[in-house]
């Protein structure tokens, strides 16, 4: 239920308010908010805050702020932009179940590309990225940091500013899905191999291969992340 304890950001206050309140379900896909005074009220806070956190929340694609008429939930998985990723991130306790999935699946995509144009274009910050792979302790914590800090290099690596705007968006969350992925041994062997690997094609100057290997191990990871999400993975 929407809260009348805003912090010291009202407006930041409101707009999370009313985004957990979609993800939670309170306000699905194609409702209408409660009329602005109520609504400003119900989260206790002055209209004009509650005027600038719905401006925001349109701009990202979460409402449909209509003139003279309800402003509307829009579905956030069609309407919404590249800021309504970060929030989900945010509200990870009610993110949809198969955000992670899909996330990976995207990554399965994107993850080739900007690796075998950051093979081609610096090879030496990918061979710099990998540095301390095959040392790396065993542990979920270790791969987890040094498997987000590989990724966001390549993309910087790659010299498109937009693959490392994509993945920014996830930081924390990386990590913290990363140590439960990577709590499973198997999880970590692959990985140590998938360096391995990468490395070696780095070292080659081989941008396809490089890609090649990223492919199948992003594709391993979807199936490795089913097995680490079941109850007896935790």
């Amino acid at each position: 239920m929407l809260s009348r304890t805003p912090p010291q950001r009202p407006a930041v206050y409101a707009e999370e308010a009313l985004v957990s309140a979609i993800l939670s379900g309170e306000y699905p896909a194609g409702s209408a908010l409660l009329a602005e005074r109520q609504l400003a009220e119900a989260l206790g806070v002055t209209r004009p805050t509650l005027r600038e956190a719905l401006q925001r929340l349109s701009r990202d694609g979460w409402l449909s702020i209509r003139q003279g008429k309800p402003t509307l939930v829009n579905d956030y998985r069609r309407d919404g932009g590249l800021n309504v990723l970060t929030a989900l991130v945010q509200h990870a306790p009610q993110l949809p179940r198969n955000f992670v999935p899909d996330l990976l699946d995207v990554r399965c995509a994107l993850a080739p590309a900007y690796t075998r144009q950051a093979v081609t274009r610096s090879r030496p910050a990918v061979l710099e990225a990998l540095a301390g792979a095959e040392v790396l302790p065993d542990t979920s914590q270790a791969f987890a940091a040094f498997d987000w800090a590989l990724h966001r290099a390549l993309t910087v690596a790659s010299g498109n500013p937009i693959y490392t705007l994509i993945l920014n968006g996830f930081a924390g969350f990386y990590e913290q899905m990363a140590r439960r992925y990577f709590a499973r041994p198997e999880a970590r062997a692959a990985s140590r191999a998938f360096y391995k690997s990468l490395q070696a094609a780095a070292e080659a100057g081989d941008d396809a291969l490089a890609g090649q290997v990223t492919e199948t191990m992003m594709t391993r990871s979807l199936a490795l992340w089913a097995k680490a999400r079941k109850p007896s993975a935790r």
